[in-house]
């Protein structure tokens, strides 16, 4: 299946030559990288429609914050989207990535491509707060409307902006300012289990 992709790989390059930054494959996944954001719709139509890709199914997009990546070493765009297609005629598939910058960050949406796009869309604008130009109805669909940020950035706070409750005069629920301490999340994972005691016993026997 790697050798499949590897040509694939080859084809993608020889069509997009310059709108593409990166073909790749790896653990026998194909990945095209888009050179620039302006391209998403004429590469997305391409895919869709021509013959060798005819990916007729797109079946996740969803955001990347890259703001920590690498210990906070890398210098490109932070965020990305990532589309995953299928080809059901061909029996194929393809990870599809576009990298963004900007505050908020912009894309074409490709709802007039693949209208499974919407909904997914719409969950990476709620999440990442990337906005998708041309999508038809961009809200919130998985926080609450008076929700504010979105809390997969990696700088959203853990205890998040806000908080809410019923209030009983006003018989309706209400925001109000996080009402605990910020804290920062250590996580500590101590296990004993088949996994470690080999490397354990070598610490002892060192030790000793």
């Amino acid at each position: 299946m790697s050798e499949y992709y590897q040509k694939m790989a080859t084809r993608a390059r020889e069509r997009f030559q310059d709108q593409l930054e990166l073909a790749h494959v790896e653990h026998g996944e194909l990945t095209l990288t888009l050179s620039s954001p302006v391209h998403l719709l004429s590469v997305c139509a391409a895919l869709h429609d021509e013959d060798g890709f005819h990916f007729e199914e797109l079946i996740d997009v969803c955001g990347v914050d890259y703001l920590e990546y690498g210990n906070g070493a890398w210098q490109g765009p932070r965020y990305a989207v990532v589309y995953h297609l299928l080809s059901v005629s061909l029996n194929h598939r393809l990870r599809l990535r576009v990298r963004l910058d900007g505050e908020p960050p912009v894309v074409d949406s490709v709802v007039g491509i693949w209208n499974s796009a919407d909904w997914f869309e719409r969950e990476a604008f709620d999440l990442f707060g990337i906005l998708f130009d041309g999508h038809p109805d961009l809200r919130r669909i998985l926080t609450d409307y008076g929700f504010i940020g979105h809390p997969f950035r990696k700088d959203f706070p853990l205890i998040g902006n806000v908080e809410m409750r019923y209030d009983e005069a006003k018989r309706r629920v209400v925001y109000e300012p996080v009402g605990i301490e910020p804290r920062v999340n250590q996580p500590r994972v101590i296990r004993h289990d088949h996994r470690y005691v080999d490397r354990l016993a070598d610490e002892e026997k060192f030790d000793a």
